[in-house]
Order: C-alpha cells, then sequence, then structure tokens
C-alpha cells in the first residue's frame, strides 16, 4: 500500500489501483502551498525549515515528476487538481 494525495485528501492505494496521476507526498503539497503564496525561495526554506539549495531540488524534482518546467506550473497544475 502507498498513500496518494488525490483532490486534496490521503488515499491509500496499492499500486495497481492508482490513478495515473504522478504521485505528490504531503512534503511535496505543502512545498508547493508555500510557493503558491509568491513566498521566495529563502522564506520557504525557512519555514520548512530547510536549506535553499533542498528546497529548489525539491521543487524541481516535483517540476520533472509532474512533466512541467517552472513551479509556477507546479503550483497551477495541483491548483487545477485541487490539490491546493
Amino acid at each position: 500500500m502507498t498513500t496518494t494525495y488525490y483532490n486534496g485528501m490521503s488515499v491509500a492505494m496499492s499500486r495497481r489501483e492508482m490513478p495515473d496521476l504522478p504521485m505528490l507526498g504531503h512534503g511535496d503539497i505543502q512545498l508547493l502551498r508555500l510557493l503558491s503564496t509568491g513566498l521566495p525561495v529563502e522564506a520557504v526554506a525557512r519555514r520548512l525549515d530547510l536549506s535553499e539549495r533542498t528546497v529548489r531540488r525539491r521543487t524541481r524534482a516535483i517540476c520533472d515528476r509532474l512533466g512541467v518546467g517552472t513551479a509556477i506550473e507546479a503550483v497551477v497544475w495541483a491548483v487545477r487538481r485541487g490539490l491546493l
């Protein structure tokens, strides 16, 4: 079993049952939520108690998973799916 977020709800699913949506964990959603407020990377890093480099790396990984080019596109993707 694995936990995924779909339409803002945490759902436990087996690998077979998972929809064709990229998996985003709670930390990914939290990072996108902070980025959606317009905070600079430095402020997001402070709020999450992470380094700026880690925030940038995690943001890039989320973008790659979602198949988008920028953090703004990732936020829009999540908003359109009701995750934010």
